[in-house]
């Protein structure tokens, strides 16, 4: 069995998802001497929203001008506490992807333009963690007894939304990358728009800047 794929941001440029952590020979092509040349196989995927080849990367971010700086402010990544009689709910606005899931299916709980926006008393647990259960960005989480979630067991994957960011879960590994503060390891999104100011994660930047693919 092979070991679960990771992530790497290279600098600047394309995300590459490496799928076999176990080298193994080229085909093809050998060194001089005639022995094999082996690598760790992998697929570059675009993140700066130019290539003409999406999801895969075509080498336009180094025409483009794309730069993977961080521009978000550090002071807003932090995960807020709203405890009610049956459930606590955290949320960390500066990792969201703003797919719209929890405020589109469960609006008596995650209010838009309430104060306080998330209201966990609005509806059964049981609604509650099955809306919290499809945030693809690990933004939100829960909290039973002041017993935290921990996410189910899922198969490694990236999904490549449509005019959206690559949403990953079943835990594969984001090499070198903060987290946000509490954000969730298992799942995460990943900009692909080049347009969010949290890089690598998506921020719904997407959404300004009418990013569209396919």
């Amino acid at each position: 069995m092979n070991p679960r794929p990771r992530i790497a941001c290279l600098p600047n440029g394309p995300y590459y998802l490496l799928n076999d952590m176990q080298a193994s020979p080229v085909p093809n092509l050998v060194r001089a001497s005639g022995a094999p040349c082996a690598t760790v196989r992998g697929v570059a995927l675009c993140c700066c929203g130019g290539s003409k080849n999406k999801p895969f990367c075509d080498g336009s971010h180094s025409t483009n001008g794309f730069s993977d700086r961080k521009l978000a402010d550090s002071k807003a990544n932090r995960r807020e506490t709203y405890r009610g009689k049956a459930i606590t709910i955290f949320d960390n606005r500066a990792i969201c992807a703003h797919a719209g899931y929890c405020s589109d299916s469960l609006k008596a709980v995650f209010r838009n333009g309430a104060e306080p926006w998330i209201d966990p008393d609005g509806a059964a647990a049981a609604e509650v963690i099955a809306t919290i259960r499809k945030c693809p960005s690990g933004a939100l989480s829960y909290a039973i007894d002041g017993v935290e979630a921990r996410p189910g067991e899922r198969p490694p994957k990236v999904v490549v939304t449509d005019n959206g960011p690559y949403a990953v879960s079943g835990g594969i590994e984001l090499a070198g990358v903060e987290f946000g503060d509490g954000a969730s390891h298992e799942h995460y999104t990943l900009c692909r728009c080049g347009a969010s100011a949290n890089k690598p994660f998506c921020d719904g930047s997407h959404w300004r800047v009418e990013f569209r693919d396919p």
